[in-house]
């Protein structure tokens, strides 16, 4: 029990399957996700407004025990405004953009997050995983598409050829479901992936980290603080950070050779957090435990994340240290890139190999977190003396040299994935500048939208785009309207919003007024400049003019067609 938040208690209901005098055949249905965590919900609600019916399995009936995830990347916040979640979340969260790293006594090194100005969201939120889950829960039964069923545990699995069948356990017996494609959410321990023989390859880190979440009024800044080797616990690392309700997050590292559970113990816990908090504020300071645990970690991950009709999402898939925060913000991301693509599958305008590019992609990208999330562990926790020696050279310098200071790593923070290698692109052919280039997520604006929309990535959804610059001349041609009227009318719709200083489109366009410059300069727009969007907000190609059978062709080129 926590003193700050009150656990759920969701209902479970019988199974249609068992209700019915069903459970030797069972039901066939298009998704089924196992998992209702951060990664699996998401997935289901994107999934359900892309209008496709979905199960989703869970074997538990309330939200994560403790506060576990906390850091919430702008990228993540951005995907969930698209779903519907990011008001009450950024409302309960706590918003931060600056990081401040210590060495001993002394600040050597800080970060700004989101440094520019005019974007919707912050760089991060710090927010308990279970209000998280409690928002996604809230949202997920709000969508007819989604059948959620609470206690019912996933005991068999098998791979068909041309469906999944599924054997499902609950309190009023076991029941048999099949689908055409299963999104395995199941953790890091996987039950699933267990059950298919799959192996999760990397490294185990031999070290140990004590999670400390203590209730206090505190009136430090709200921003992550992170020591190295600190006066109150030397030799070692802390980290700091403000959460929802007064609730502070504090990481102890411990070292390898402690007693786990030894080391949560109250007579433990407490005299290392009055050290931190004496140390700091030269006064005592009331506090309360509200939940403590031990943890080691690891990055590793499968050697493919599609195998047959199972896609893996999230912990399932890949496992990273917690050192920034790449956890359920790349799971967040997996689904982002998986769902419009398994969308195109159902409907049969991609064929299923676009599924492949899923796993190639968020293979790319996990091996990117896992690169980072490698790196701030080794300069954290050297293992050994010439290692730690560096590593203190690197700080002791890093207060008055720059070059030190790149080289200091408390955690490369959670950034969203650059696909610049994806097969989907199309390549440039003209010079543009700025960091838009295809493969990257794209950057968000404030504009003033002839559909109310405040906010670029807003307008932008979660439909194949072409964005389109007004021509000099202030209006857009017959022939263009009818290009993009054309391309609105496709197998695979292109809608196109025209991005404008004034005014607004032809009937059938979208407008974009552009109320600050900021989407020109983000997007190094010039008269006629296109840039072809895909549904998870990636761009597949960019332009210096238009022209509908180059769109086309990269339109064919991003959903495997060509």
């Amino acid at each position: 029990m926590l003193s700050t938040y009150q656990y759920p208690k969701f209902e479970y209901r019988r199974p249609p399957e068992i209700a019915e005098g069903r459970e030797g055949g069972g039901g066939r249905y298009p998704v089924v996700v196992v998992g209702a965590g951060p990664v699996g919900l998401t997935a289901a609600i994107d999934l359900a407004i892309h209008g496709v019916p979905v199960v989703l399995l869970d074997n538990d009936d309330t939200v994560s025990i403790g506060s576990r995830g906390v850091c919430y990347a702008k990228r993540a916040l951005e995907i969930m405004d698209r779903l519907g979640c990011a008001e009450e979340m950024v409302a309960k969260g706590v918003s931060w953009n600056v990081g401040r790293t210590f060495f001993r006594e002394q600040e050597v090194f800080n970060f700004n997050l989101c440094p520019e100005p005019d974007h919707h969201r912050p760089g991060m939120i710090n927010l308990q995983q279970y209000y998280l889950e409690e928002y996604l829960v809230r949202r997920a039964q709000s969508l007819p598409e989604i059948d959620l069923r609470w206690k019912n545990n996933v005991i068999a699995v098998s791979d068909q050829g041309d469906r999944v069948a599924l054997r499902v356990e609950t309190a009023d017996g076991a029941y048999s479901i099949e689908t055409d494609w299963l999104v395995v959410a199941d953790g890091a321990r996987s039950p699933i992936r267990h059950m298919m023989g799959l192996d999760i390859e990397g490294k185990i880190f031999m070290d140990r980290f004590l999670i400390a979440d203590v209730v206090m009024k505190a009136d430090y800044p709200t921003e992550r603080w992170f020591w190295f080797d600190p006066p109150f616990h030397p030799n070692q690392s802390v980290l700091l950070h403000r959460q929802a309700d007064n609730v502070w997050r504090i990481d102890f590292q411990l070292g390898w050779n402690v007693d786990p559970e030894e080391e949560k113990q109250p007579e433990k816990v407490i005299p290392r957090i009055k050290a931190m908090l004496g140390w700091h504020a030269n006064e005592e300071r009331e506090f309360e435990l509200e939940w403590v645990s031990v943890y080691t970690f690891q990055c590793r991950r499968m050697h493919e994340f599609r195998h047959g009709r199972l896609l893996f999402t999230g912990d399932a898939a890949h496992q990273v240290s917690p050192f920034g925060a790449r956890g359920a913000n790349s799971g967040i991301q997996d689904t982002d890139n998986l769902v419009w693509k398994l969308k195109l599958v159902l409907d049969g305008t991609a064929p299923a190999r676009l599924l492949d590019t899923y796993s190639e992609e968020r293979v790319a990208a996990a091996d990117e977190n896992l690169m980072n999330s490698t790196r701030s562990t080794d300069f954290i926790t050297p293992k050994s003396a010439t290692s730690r020696t560096f590593r203190n050279a690197v700080l002791g310098l890093a207060k008055d040299y720059p070059f030190a200071r790149a080289l200091v790593n408390s955690g490369r923070l959670s950034v969203p994935s650059v696909l610049v290698e994806s097969p989907l692109n199309t390549p440039d052919t003209e010079v543009f500048a700025g960091n838009m280039v295809p493969g990257a997520p794209m950057d968000d604006a404030p504009v003033d939208s002839t559909r109310g929309e405040k906010w670029l990535l807003q307008a932008a959804g979660n439909r194949f785009l072409l964005l389109y610059c007004m021509p000099d001349a202030g209006d857009v041609d017959a022939a263009t309207a009818d290009a993009c009227t054309a391309l609105a009318a496709g197998a695979i719709p292109v809608e196109t919003l025209v991005v404008a200083e004034r005014g607004t489109a032809p009937a059938g366009l979208g407008t974009l007024i552009d109320v600050k410059g900021r989407v020109r300069e983000r997007y190094d727009l010039k008269p006629g400049t296109c840039y072809l969007i895909r549904p998870d907000q990636h761009v597949a190609a960019r332009w210096r003019s238009l022209d509908a059978a180059k769109v086309r062709a990269a339109l064919a080129r991003a959903t495997c067609n060509a």
